[in-house]
């Protein structure tokens, strides 16, 4: 059974590294959670190894420019995995194709720029769906309209056969108290097209390999059992910590306020944690209204 903590310190002896979600954790999309900032920088001053694992289609380097200006700052994480350069890594081993169909905004221009960890990338440009050999999808250009829009595109990508490439799983996250599609929702509207669509986010394997390498380059030493993955996505973060063999700390005043609840800076309820969970067929080890 799920056990709520009060704190990270209740648990944090027990683990070397921890891998942390971003969106709704450590920030709200729109400025940092003080209290979360807080916690990792203790666990940081015990000796504890902080991988943002994030499903960001960004660069790590875009990312941490991101964070830095929503107030997290650099002395509270070690390293970061970011869902973008998990599937830029796949893009440039040519997973689909050379030519591509892109669907984002300005802000993902940098899903575009080289990748060095890549030996002998494939020349990726980008053109018209009419000429593509496969889909690299960051995003809705409209974040707020119903990804069904897509649809008569998507008829067309799914009738030649194209494979999209989808650089972040989550469907939706909430900016401040305005809540967002992501890439997610295209790619899942693509698959019961019919479509084949490529994750390499939480919860799937790439972004969970990308991290462990992030934390060998600081700390080899570190194994699964003293790795603890926190996160507010039943799906992405509490799913992707039980398929990676790793402890999760769910996160309910995230996305999953209402059903657990949790009402600003407090903690779940513990019948309609229990409940939410059964739903969603997740058991995380551990559970607590907000990092702090």
């Amino acid at each position: 059974m799920t056990r709520i903590i009060e704190s990270f310190t209740d648990i944090s002896g027990g683990y070397d590294a921890a891998f942390v979600d971003l969106w709704g954790c450590m920030h709200d999309g729109l400025r940092a959670h003080d209290a979360a900032v807080a916690a990792m920088r203790g666990f940081r001053a015990g000796g504890g190894k902080v991988i943002l694992v994030t499903n960001s289609p960004r660069p790590r380097a875009s990312v941490e420019d991101q964070i830095e200006g929503l107030g997290v700052p650099r002395d509270c994480w070690d390293s970061i995995a970011s869902s973008g350069d998990s599937a830029r890594a796949a893009m440039y081993e040519g997973v689909v194709g050379e030519q591509v169909w892109f669907i984002g905004d300005d802000r993902d221009e940098a899903f575009f720029e080289p990748l060095k960890i890549v030996k002998d990338p494939v020349a990726v440009t980008r053109t018209d769906l009419d000429e593509a050999e496969g889909i690299v999808c960051c995003g809705p250009e409209d974040e707020h309209a119903d990804p069904d829009i897509y649809r008569p595109q998507f008829e067309k990508a799914v009738a030649r056969g194209l494979k999209l490439l989808c650089a972040n799983p989550d469907i939706i996250v909430d900016r401040g108290n305005e809540r967002v599609w992501c890439a997610g929702a295209l790619a899942r509207l693509y698959t019961e097209m019919g479509g084949t669509s490529l994750y390499f986010g939480k919860p799937h394997a790439p972004i969970y390999d990308l991290a462990r390498r992030r934390l060998a380059e600081i700390d080899p030493s570190v194994t699964d059992d003293r790795i603890i993955c926190i996160g507010d996505g039943p799906q992405t973060d509490v799913a992707g910590a039980a398929n990676a063999g790793l402890d999760g700390l769910f996160i309910t005043g995230g996305l999953s306020a209402e059903e657990t609840g949790t009402a600003p800076g407090g903690q779940p309820d513990a019948g309609k944690l229990e409940a939410h969970l059964k739903d969603e067929r997740q058991a995380p080890a551990y559970a607590m209204g907000f990092l702090r």
